[in-house]
């Protein structure tokens, strides 16, 4: 009997220590010209945002991409909720291999606050991220649900964050901009080129 016990506890023991396994954050190498970054995929607060963005990771869709838009203070085109961020993009190539749109999981869900270094999809309307993301400098609740920077006060969905290369990320975003392109004077002239990404 107490053979069976201690076999049963080791089993649950088990069980559970693969389901902590399989929430632990997964690592990702983004390699661009400017050097690289890791960025952290929180799947324990962010599952369907985190499994989605991976998807895209694992298929190669970074790779060949590019970051196209960097947004200061100085070139911003809505000076009356402003934010910083840089925004990365598949390959351009890729466009309609792209996955289905995904639900958006709100920050009031995850707990995730767009923080410093904070890695979010990029969106027009709610449940419309596809494989656009984009990094946070410098704290940004604007971004959260129930800040300004959407007028639905849906917010945008956080799903992990920058753990190495934020001097990279901050070089980008200092990189030159120009007026044209899809976002204006918030267009990257020229963008910053993905080489590949990776889980680590």
């Amino acid at each position: 009997m107490r053979a069976f016990v201690v076999a049963a506890f080791l089993g649950l023991a088990a069980a559970v220590g693969g389901v902590r396994q399989a929430e632990k954050p997964v690592l990702v190498v983004f390699e661009t010209e400017l050097g690289n970054l890791t960025l952290e995929i929180d799947l324990a607060h962010a599952p369907v945002t985190g499994t989605n963005f991976l998807k895209y990771v694992d298929g190669k869709f970074y790779d060949g991409g590019g970051v196209n838009r960097s947004v200061r203070s100085d070139n911003t085109t809505r000076h009356d909720v402003e934010i910083q961020v840089v925004q990365f993009q598949i390959d351009n190539r890729r466009q309609r291999d792209q996955f289905a749109a995904i639900p958006l999981e709100r920050t009031t869900v995850t707990g995730l606050a767009h923080k410093d270094g904070t890695i979010s999809m990029a969106r027009s309307g709610p449940d419309t991220a596809q494989g656009s993301f984009f990094i946070a400098i410098g704290d940004q609740p604007s971004l959260d649900f129930g800040g300004a920077r959407n007028a639905d006060g849906q917010g945008f969905a956080a799903f992990g964050r920058v753990v190495s290369g934020m001097d990279i990320v901050r070089k980008i975003h200092q990189a030159h901009t120009g007026t044209g392109g899809a976002y204006g004077t918030e267009t990257l002239d020229p963008p910053i080129a993905i080489v590949k990404a990776y889980r680590k």
